[in-house]
């Protein structure tokens, strides 16, 4: 992959000087032009397509891991919610340090197909599927040393009903967390603005030494989501 960013600098992106507006088109709804709009106009779209990341993603999970430091080489990820790609391409650049991925390394998943990642074991399948815990588990032949969550349940635009989905759906990541994460390890999962719930919360204190929500830059202003990185798994 060409452009590599380097463990330990803060990922750091060119601004432009000048905004390309978007023209409403006729057939084309005005949300789908703001959005157009919006991703002319981000340097991190730009950013993310000269350093050749699959998506402006990427640059969340740089930002993650620069300010909690849970990517180094040799250990083994799961990457729930890949596609289409973007995180798992980090994972590999910050745990083999520029050497070949070794087999049963990362493990990434999604419902969606991601396109081949050299040395990556690609699943395609529903996480909520019964046996796709122990799918995972044999895939990674081990136990997992981070557990990373992109997910995001399908949203309504009732605000109340999509905390309880996307809360839901954190719920039984972390509880699959608990049954693969190795003694030590680190969770990193998707949340909506608000933070976890305190009975979720409550539990994963009990179960991790640090527990905190973070919203790294490259997460849109005006979007909803933030992240829980729990560190120091209590196996």
């Amino acid at each position: 992959m060409k452009g590599m960013i380097n463990k330990g600098r803060t990922a750091r992106v060119r601004g432009r000087k000048l905004s390309t507006r978007v023209k409403t088109a006729k057939g084309r709804k005005t949300s789908s032009t703001r959005w157009l709009q919006r991703q002319l106009n981000d340097p991190y779209v730009a950013e993310a397509k000269r350093l050749g990341y699959r998506s402006r993603a990427a640059f969340k999970l740089i930002e993650l891991d620069d300010q909690f430091d849970f990517l180094r080489p040799g250990l083994r990820v799961i990457d729930l919610g890949a596609a289409p790609g973007g995180w798992t391409q980090v994972v590999i650049e910050r745990v083999t340090a520029g050497n070949q991925v070794e087999k049963h390394l990362i493990v990434s998943l999604d419902i969606q197909p991601i396109a081949p990642l050299v040395g990556v074991t690609l699943i395609e399948r529903d996480f909520l599927a019964e046996d796709t815990p122990d799918i995972l588990r044999v895939a990674l032949d081990g136990s997992a040393d981070v557990v990373l969550s992109d997910m995001a349940a399908s949203t309504t635009g009732h605000k109340s009903t999509d905390h309880i989905r996307i809360m839901s759906l954190l719920e039984t990541t972390v509880d699959f967390t608990y049954k693969v994460l190795s003694p030590g390890g680190t969770f990193v999962g998707k949340v909506l603005k608000g933070g976890t719930e305190n009975a979720l919360l409550s539990k994963m204190k009990q179960r991790f030494e640090s527990v905190r929500h973070a919203k790294p830059p490259a997460s849109r202003d005006g979007s909803a989501e933030s992240y829980v990185v729990a560190r120091g798994f209590r196996a």
